[in-house]
């Protein structure tokens, strides 16, 4: 059976501190809650209907790498995702029940930290035009999907609305501190390369991730979401095959959708119809299936 998509969440007596393309996030006083929506964007426009389940998929995959990366990063948690809501939560418990964090109130970072394995998206357009990748000269001859030689770290500036964009590394010392930079780099890579080597074993390539971090107390911390569909590019290994861009775990029959239509990509976004959005629910939760190994 599908459920119906969660597009909006409002908690009466909960100040709502912001909503993004896909988070809501309240004020508990001296912890924050984020809750997952349904939502979907593609080529930066929410459409008006969701993906069924993907807020529970987001999630619980972020769950799962933050429990996994303990010993590695600490983070944003505080309670785990079987623990009891604290009281004011509870008369909104069945709204919030898999699709929900409380977590510290870090600062983030003002950049995100982009780990690229994989040649794929904004910086396969650049390698073609410069043979660099956010100015790291790459080998030449690579094609599009190729593995490179090591991951690379290519830090973004953080957009509220568009794209976020493209900086050198000297650029976000510069935002965030030579020391800071240096450390999330060096977290960042660590990160990417542990969970690239789970997933790539359960029939998953995670080709390139973006990660959040903030300070608290002066330490940093890993937040937001992990190494999800999301916020990374997911590809079957068994169907990788360089030269070619690949079938994906995310937002691909939404985008191949879209893609057929005479929309000018726009808002508004079109309606996406009911088979689109079923299939692409059942490729949230297959990534999540084959990374923590048992039905959502």
């Amino acid at each position: 059976m599908i459920r119906e998509p969660l597009l909006a969440i409002d908690l009466p007596g909960l100040p709502k501190v912001r909503s993004g393309k896909v988070r809501e996030m309240f004020d508990l006083g001296d912890a924050l809650l984020m809750v997952a929506t349904d939502r979907i964007s593609a080529f930066d426009v929410i459409m008006p209907n969701g993906i069924p389940r993907k807020g529970e998929v987001l999630t619980q995959i972020s769950y799962f790498w933050f429990d996994r990366f303990a010993s590695l990063a600490p983070n944003h948690l505080l309670i785990d995702r079987d623990d009891p809501f604290p009281e004011p939560l509870r008369p909104y418990a069945d709204r919030l029940v898999g699709r929900s964090m409380v977590v510290k109130k870090a600062q983030p970072l003002a950049i995100e930290c982009v780990v690229r394995g994989y040649l794929a998206g904004s910086g396969w357009k650049e390698y073609r035009r410069d043979g660099t990748v956010c100015g790291i000269r790459l080998p030449a001859g690579l094609t599009e999907s190729a593995e490179l030689p090591e991951p690379i770290f290519t830090p973004a500036t953080k957009a509220e609305e568009g794209h976020d964009e493209n900086i050198a590394y000297d650029q976000a010392s510069d935002i965030v501190g030579s020391e800071v930079a240096a450390r999330v780099r060096e977290l960042s890579l660590q990160l990417y390369r542990e969970g690239r080597a789970y997933a790539r074993e359960r029939g998953i390539i995670i080709a390139d991730t973006k990660f959040e971090f903030g300070l608290l107390d002066g330490e940093l911390i890993l937040i937001d979401e992990v190494l999800t569909p999301d916020s990374s590019r997911f590809w079957p290994a068994d169907a990788y095959e360089p030269g070619r861009s690949q079938p994906s775990f995310d937002k691909q029959f939404v985008r191949d959708y879209l893609e057929t239509l005479s929309w000018e990509k726009t808002p508004p976004g079109p309606v996406l119809p009911p088979e689109i959005t079923e299939k692409t629910s059942a490729k949230y939760l297959e990534a999540y299936e084959r990374l923590v190994g048992r039905p959502l």
